[in-house]
């Protein structure tokens, strides 16, 4: 299943994407995506649904956030081997976790706020991992079982702010519209593989990041089950597992989003988000 919201911000109203990829109004079913909503077992209830019973969405507009609020958003660290070599970084023994607040999430299509202050605002494709049980010291063969779905997610970050503050990566990561996610939170059982997805950013119509996540230093099985060993993961968490090379951060000379930019950044198999770099009012 591919699930979405749709409507105008803070006005949103869940919705499922047909085969035909017409939205379809779920309102009248789910109250919302989010935290419990979105449990493996919420979904199988939703997958009990016939997609033909539900009000068809001539006209949806805005696609919001596919997830209304997130309990966590966690992120992962240098875990493309290219983007880890592109920083100048050593390959991490373990994963790096760190946080953006859940006040950065936005929707796939808003524009990007590039706040007071900014001067190295970056971009970041990444594979999101939305967890559908509670898991807590859950083996690696054991993890994928804990999972949703997948959706795709813009760890933007501003790496003045994270690298050369002082203290945690969170304040570089965490700006208002930082965090958009979305189109679509496409269930678990259509990856059947979240090793052998493409995934690409174009900035201005050039692409500049066109990796896989077979790059990946470490598996989503190993990243899930490695995060059980010290907390337990919620229905509704979000964990970002890592950009490929091709970050701003990593060009010679480097180059940082500046108002008027656009992004569009696709994962294999769920969906497209494109943005807009606007400047703080």
């Amino acid at each position: 299943m591919k699930l979405l919201r749709y409507g105008a911000k803070g006005s949103e109203k869940p919705g499922l994407l047909d085969e035909d990829g017409t939205v379809r109004d779920l309102s009248g079913h789910v109250t919302d995506l989010a935290g419990d909503g979105v449990s493996i077992e919420a979904l199988e209830r939703i997958r009990a649904i016939d997609p033909a019973t539900l009000p068809a969405v001539a006209e949806p507009g805005r696609i919001g956030a596919c997830l209304a609020s997130v309990p966590n958003f966690f992120c992962i660290g240098l875990n493309y081997a290219k983007h880890a070599a592109e920083t100048g970084a050593e390959p991490p023994k373990e994963p790096i976790l760190f946080n953006k607040t859940t006040s950065c999430l936005c929707g796939p299509d808003d524009d990007v706020i590039v706040p007071h202050g900014s001067e190295k605002t970056d971009w970041e494709v990444e594979l999101g991992v939305v967890i559908g049980r509670p898991a807590f010291h859950v083996s690696e063969e054991e993890a994928l079982d804990h999972v949703a779905g997948y959706c795709v997610v813009n760890d933007v970050s501003e790496r003045a702010w994270q690298i050369e503050r002082g203290g945690q990566w969170t304040k570089g990561k965490s700006a208002p519209t930082f965090g958009p996610v979305g189109p679509w939170l496409v269930t678990a059982d259509e990856v059947p593989d979240p090793q052998a997805l493409a995934l690409s950013l174009k900035l201005n119509g050039e692409t500049v990041q066109d990796s896989d996540t077979s790059d990946m230093i470490f598996t989503v099985r190993q990243i899930v089950s490695y995060m059980s060993r010290f907390m337990e993961l919620r229905p509704g968490d979000v964990i970002a597992t890592g950009t490929p090379s091709g970050v701003g951060m990593g060009m010679r000379p480097q180059r940082f989003l500046r108002p008027g930019d656009t992004m569009e950044l696709t994962v294999q198999g769920l969906g497209t988000q494109r943005q807009r770099a606007v400047a703080a009012d």
